[in-house]
């Protein structure tokens, strides 16, 4: 469960779905004065070096992030391409922010931030990139972070669910946490990112969210060819209770892009 490590796979296509559509959620939530809170379970390093021999072995940042900067997907006024210039202009052109990262260019000083990682290396270089002031990092199962902070003050607010997936049983415990995290903070949002696979392992997940017949939801799935052959995913999801106002138009707009990768 511990040996997953993004750096392998930052920037990739399903990087650029998933935060492009939390940038513009957290873009719109961030409209009024009023503070929120924001929570991730799986936070990762938060910061990646897209020339690091990771990266570069995959191949998957220049077929993700910089394959779309060259298409032009995201102009200058878009809040994922803003926060992104933001990191890049502080850590180097080749920098890749993170979900938390990302968020923490968005997010202001009233806003709360907390953030969970278990794997060791990857929670000291989180802990290490926020100072105290700008985020709460624990190294902390992140579904039972969120339980213990849930209903948060300030009640408004977002939560990012990131998991590698790398344990079958992650797919059968996210609709009965986020069935018992909704009835503790209904307000909420909820967004839940998740690998669109050729053995339909993620089917009976989404299936079960859907039953929970949950206020505003969006299902937004994109599909790309696999990264190397064999590879089994083809695409990358997102669903979200009480979708921000905004939310299916940007997802639309993602969806036109994405087809015409095909």
């Amino acid at each position: 469960m511990l040996s997953y490590q993004h750096i392998y796979h930052a920037g990739n296509l399903a990087d650029v779905q998933k935060h492009a559509l939390l940038c513009q959620m957290l873009a719109y939530l961030t409209v009024k004065d009023k503070p929120l809170s924001y929570f991730e379970t799986h936070s990762g390093r938060g910061l990646y070096g897209l020339d690091a021999a990771e990266a570069v072995k995959t191949g998957e940042a220049k077929a993700g992030i910089d394959a779309v900067a060259d298409l032009g997907w995201f102009d200058a006024a878009h809040p994922y391409e803003q926060a992104l210039q933001t990191v890049r202009d502080q850590h180097g052109p080749r920098s890749y922010p993170g979900s938390p990262l990302l968020a923490r260019q968005l997010l202001r000083d009233q806003d709360r931030m907390s953030l969970a990682e278990l794997h060791p290396q990857e929670h000291a270089a989180l802990d290490d990139l926020f100072p105290r002031r700008q985020a709460n990092v624990v190294k902390q199962d992140g579904y039972q972070m969120v339980m213990e902070r849930t209903p948060p003050e300030p009640r408004r607010g977002l939560l990012l669910i990131d998991p590698a997936y790398e344990v079958k049983s992650e797919y059968d415990a996210i609709p009965s946490f986020v069935a018992k995290l909704h009835r503790k903070w209904n307000v909420g949002v909820i967004a839940i990112w998740y690998p669109v696979l050729t053995t339909g392992a993620h089917k009976p997940m989404l299936k079960a969210l859907e039953a929970l017949d949950l206020p505003k939801v969006l299902r937004h799935e994109v599909s790309f060819g696999p990264a190397r052959q064999g590879h089994r995913m083809v695409g990358s999801g997102m669903f979200v209770v009480n979708t921000p106002f905004g939310t299916e138009k940007e997802a639309a707009r993602l969806s036109s892009l994405y087809n015409k990768l095909s």
